[in-house]
């Protein structure tokens, strides 16, 4: 099959799953609901000046990591409730139907973190002090979710108890990404911690520059093992998918 086939094929298979959610709303709604009352509740039951940057970054990427777990797990549910699974096996090739399902999850998982982190800081009273850091954590991390929630949905797609084992398989092979997410987002919140001022200025301020050089240098790492580990998930998949699909 050539490239341009092939790519044809996946921008179909996303064509046709985002005419399924317009019509329908039932993934990208329930997942958006469940994160906005996570948030409401959390920000109503906690003074949001009790929690420090380690905490605020850890409940972000909870809260988005159980709405990828409610929300990208139906991508292959709903081929085989709407007994569609075996049309897309006949018509399209099995990496094109992973590439339009992974780009669809990126696209949903996108448009929910896009409502959630900015309502995350106005509830939380957060002005994060690198807001393009956080730009690029919540979007590396999104994508981190989707690579590695998409052949895991695929897998439990025809099993009885689709959610619970979503979740259970899901944790531990999103977790090194997760733990790169909240690092850079912990980063992005916080930033490097203020020189002192006075007497010791000067030799303040060269500590604080060291130590801001510091954490971005770190906070770059995170983000480059979010890219690698999405690379990762995404070759991997595509290795393994047609033995999944046609299984």
């Amino acid at each position: 099959m050539s490239s341009s086939s092939w790519a044809r094929e996946a921008l179909a298979v996303l064509a046709k799953d985002i005419r399924s959610e317009y019509r329908t709303r039932y993934a990208f709604s329930a997942v958006l609901l469940f994160a906005v009352t996570a948030l409401a509740v959390v920000s109503f039951s906690v003074s949001p000046y009790s929690l420090d940057a380690d905490v605020q970054a850890a409940f972000l990427w909870i809260v988005l990591f159980f709405s990828a777990m409610m929300g990208l797990s139906r991508s292959f549910v709903r081929e085989e409730e709407a007994r569609t699974a075996m049309a897309l096996r006949l018509t399209t090739a099995p990496e094109a139907v992973y590439m339009g399902k992974l780009m669809f999850n990126v696209a949903l998982q996108a448009a929910v973190a896009a409502v959630v982190v900015p309502l995350f800081l106005v509830l939380m009273d957060i002005a994060p002090a690198h807001p393009g850091l956080l730009f690029w954590a919540t979007l590396l991390g999104t994508m981190a979710l989707a690579s590695s929630s998409t052949i895991i949905a695929a897998i439990v797609s025809r099993a009885n108890a689709k959610g619970a084992i979503f979740a259970v398989l899901a944790f531990p092979v999103t977790l090194p990404g997760l733990s790169s997410a909240i690092r850079a987002t912990i980063v992005a919140l916080r930033g490097a911690a203020a020189s002192s001022s006075g007497p010791v200025a000067g030799a303040a301020g060269s500590v604080g520059a060291a130590t801001a050089a510091a954490v971005a240098t770190g906070a770059l790492g995170d983000l480059r093992a979010l890219a690698a580990y999405s690379v990762l998930m995404i070759a991997s998949s595509l290795l393994l998918f047609d033995f999944v699909w046609d299984d």
